[in-house]
């Protein structure tokens, strides 16, 4: 998310760092590249005009100009005024309430809405250790209901049944009382998407939310629609009390207008952004930390809360305790490691966070790929628990026999069985504390960027 802007304010920005003075010309010059780089990723004009206009009034203030470090100061400003445009601070659910808390989940079709409900089932249960129940109250597609049954076995969240004879406000009430009985502490409830926004959709939801008078509405958008995805939440808000927003599809959006937009035109604050496809795939969405990966600064915060969330403890335990006896590191340990990436949201994810990821070229990034992780994980699941546990015992028949079960080539097996031998070489390292000593040699044998020669993975 946000790579153009990134890139495009990155430069702009890189001008600046160092300059000992800045005057009133190349301060226009930025701000009229700010503004280009803004409007090309269709944040919304309104938008746009506000914040340029912000950051030229501080810009031009004395705080810059008699500055020793004027270019840093006005990088502060720009980083400031994103923050506040997309909200100052995380703002969470709201789930003060008698149990159970209802929340009422909207949006258009197409959105990732029926998804978005069970992603916060999940993080209801795993973060705030709350009792979740989801319904749906989609009487026009059946697939709805069993997607969201489907979803619900997968998140281990209650799954209240219903059908398309029923009327929803009938549907809400019935889980609502199921929920109060069995002492449910949320109560998450999807409702009817469309293709536009419509009379008949708005009317349907509003006896739905009068009916069961839910503590939170969030309207569930895809950022990938850019500004409309304002001016959509808007229409909603305007026939329905909103209390914030969920932005899905953020992975593939390389642009970012929805969620530079959306505060200033609604009033309503971005609560989650969805990441990717799984039901893990859902952050809490903080605008200080957004502000600071949209500069090329890094989200470690984020970055130390997703490998503290999502990392195994009990297997790097396992692991540590293997190394220190000085047991050998095989093909098992190598794969949970890609697991455990996996299970984080891939390299990709890891590496939005990561400060200074502006700067590596672009050949560097796409050496980072994670359908190579999935690919690995194929291959040496193809394996005997023995080839796994003795690598050395894999030649050309069992290469070839390897490659076929896992639906890859021959080439693509030896290539994982070399960034197997060089995380090995680096494992065998940390026996004995060699930790200083190995990270010495990781450094020297790391290529341009920070990554790994040939596309290897930088464990």
């Amino acid at each position: 998310m946000f790579d153009n802007l990134t890139d495009r304010l990155g430069g702009v920005l890189n001008k600046l760092r160092g300059q000992g003075r800045l005057t009133e010309d190349n301060i226009k010059e930025t701000l009229r590249e700010i503004r280009m780089a803004l409007l090309e990723a269709d944040v919304a004009l309104p938008v746009v005009r506000g914040f340029v206009e912000q950051v030229k009034q501080q810009a031009l203030g004395e705080e810059v100009m008699r500055s020793l470090t004027p270019g840093q100061v006005l990088i502060k400003i720009v980083n400031d005024e994103l923050v506040r445009i997309m909200g100052e601070a995380n703002e969470g659910l709201n789930l003060a309430a008698q149990p159970p808390a209802v929340i009422l989940m909207a949006g258009l079709q197409g959105s990732g809405k029926t998804t978005s409900v069970a992603k916060l089932a999940r993080w209801l249960k795993q973060s705030q250790k709350k009792s979740v129940m989801v319904v749906s109250c989609d009487i026009y597609r059946p697939a709805a209901i069993d997607q969201l049954k489907t979803l619900s076995a997968e998140v281990e969240a209650e799954f209240f049944p219903s059908t398309t004879l029923q009327q929803p406000l009938a549907i809400a009430r019935a889980a609502l009382d199921r929920a109060r009985k069995q002492f449910i502490d949320v109560l998450i409830v999807d409702t009817a998407g469309r293709l536009h926004v419509d009379a008949a959709m708005m009317d349907e939801i509003r006896e739905l939310h009068a009916g069961i008078t839910p503590v939170e509405t969030l309207f569930v958008v895809d950022s990938m629609t850019g500004q409309d995805a304002a001016n959509t939440a808007k229409a909603f808000d305007d026939a329905l009390p909103l209390t914030g927003v969920i932005l899905t599809k953020t992975d593939g959006d390389a642009r970012g207008g929805a969620a530079l937009s959306i505060r200033q035109i609604t009033g309503k604050p971005i609560k989650f952004l969805g990441v990717g496809e799984k039901t893990t795939a859902l952050e809490p969405f903080h605008p200080e930390r957004m502000a600071s990966r949209i500069l090329g600064m890094g989200d470690v915060l984020s970055l130390v809360e997703q490998v503290q969330g999502k990392v195994d403890q009990a297997k790097a335990e396992k692991l540590a305790k293997k190394l220190h006896k000085g047991q050998g590191f095989d093909l098992e340990d190598f794969r949970d490691q890609m697991e455990q990436m996996s299970n984080m949201g891939g390299l990709n994810s890891l590496m939005d966070k990561l400060p200074g990821m502006g700067n590596v070229p672009e050949h560097v990034k796409k050496q980072v790929n994670d359908k190579e992780i999935t690919r690995s994980i194929a291959i040496i699941n193809s394996m005997t628990p023995q080839e796994r546990r003795f690598p050395n015992l894999i030649k050309g028949s069992r290469k070839r026999r390897i490659a076929l079960g896992s639906g890859t080539q021959v080439q693509e097996v030896n290539k994982m069985l070399k960034q197997y031998a060089q995380m090995q070489k680096m494992m065998k390292k940390m026996k004995g504390g060699g930790m200083a000593k190995m990270m010495r040699g990781l450094k020297s044998k790391l290529g341009p960027g920070g990554m790994p020669p040939g596309g290897g993975f930088p464990f």
